[in-house]
């Protein structure tokens, strides 16, 4: 029956250089989730300008007091939950979490303090090493300070990244080779973020996890290697076919089972909520074994057909629509 399906919003959009990505995976949720149990709207996101898009290119205002809207037949549409995939800010932040919280509205991802914290890398990797997890050593650095590059590269070594430490994206990333390099490097850190993380380089094998939990069960998935033909997995690689996936990652068993225990780890040691992947560089100790060492963490993933969770779900031989069903209905579990 119509009247008993759930109202369900894609929140996308959202104020970083990621956007319009973020408009993509939308568009992959849309077309994955189950439209005989969920009536599905795609809200976008941008500033003060919230809005829904119905499919024939119209659009209806959210009325940001509740997160309803006017549908077309004239009656009002009040969402039952909210599917958030905003890479970058309000959604990776905090701040879209803080406001559902406000409404009552259920939502995909983790909480406020888990989303800001995963957000800041330079934070994140700080409270981690804290619970063992393995951590590139890095400087945080913002924006008019001070700083003394030949006491960078003493302490991190050349090469090193520096990264925005607050974004969500995958701009603004540079791979610094010379301490010459760090000023223009920094520059185009602090068009993204305030502040600036400088890391030690790992030299290894890319990989991303996905993971899920609910109530009943833990689902790790297949692990995806990332080969780049760039320098590093930044947005021209990401985003525009430089680079060569393979789900699953070429791992010992070995190994994938300790990224698969870490991933799980992690997870709890966040108190994370729905779909998160996880980036690793695997790297060799002093005896030649592998090492585990992770890089960040995405909470809002990439969600078009392509992307590395649809992939992973596909390795698993699971169907991202019962996924989805699966995070979805454990809210209300």
């Amino acid at each position: 029956m119509e009247n008993l399906k759930r109202n369900i919003a894609i929140v996308c959009g959202g104020d970083s250089s990621e956007h319009d990505v973020s408009l993509r995976s939308a568009q992959g949720l849309y077309s994955f989730f189950d439209k005989e149990r969920y009536n599905i709207y795609i809200v976008d996101i941008k500033g003060t300008n919230w809005h829904v898009s119905f499919p024939d290119g119209s659009v209806a205002p959210i009325d940001k007091s509740d997160f309803s809207f006017i549908g077309q037949d004239g009656k009002a549409v009040v969402f039952d939950y909210a599917y958030i995939t905003i890479h970058g800010q309000p959604g990776e932040n905090g701040m879209m979490q803080g406001y559902f919280d406000l409404i009552h509205l259920p939502y995909s991802t983790s909480g406020v303090l888990v989303e800001a914290m995963t957000f800041d890398k330079f934070v994140l990797n700080n409270y981690l090493r804290g619970f063992g997890v393995n951590v590139a050593d890095s400087v945080l650095l913002r924006r008019g300070e001070d700083y003394d590059p030949v006491a960078i590269e003493k302490r991190l070594g050349m090469p090193c990244f520096v990264k925005p430490a607050a974004d969500g994206s995958s701009f603004g990333v540079s791979k610094v080779k010379n301490a010459d390099q760090l000023a223009p490097a920094l520059r185009v850190a602090f068009m993204e973020s305030s502040e600036a993380m400088v890391e030690s380089y790992l030299k290894g094998t890319e990989i991303s996890q996905g993971i899920y939990k609910t109530k009943e069960k833990s689902v790790v998935l297949p692990a995806t290697e990332v080969v780049t033909q760039d320098e590093f997995f930044d947005y021209d690689a990401k985003y525009n076919g430089k680079v060569q996936e393979i789900t699953p990652a070429r791992l010992t068993p070995e190994t994938a089972k300790a990224v698969a225990a870490e991933t799980s780890r992690i997870y709890d040691i966040l108190h994370a909520n729905g779909i998160i992947r996880i980036d690793y560089i695997i790297t060799k100790d002093a005896d030649g074994k592998d090492k585990v060492n992770m890089l960040e963490i995405n909470t809002t993933p990439g969600m078009t057909a392509t992307s590395f969770i649809p992939q992973q779900v596909r390795a698993a031989g699971l169907d991202i629509k019962d996924v989805l069903t699966d995070i979805v209905e454990n809210q209300f579990a």
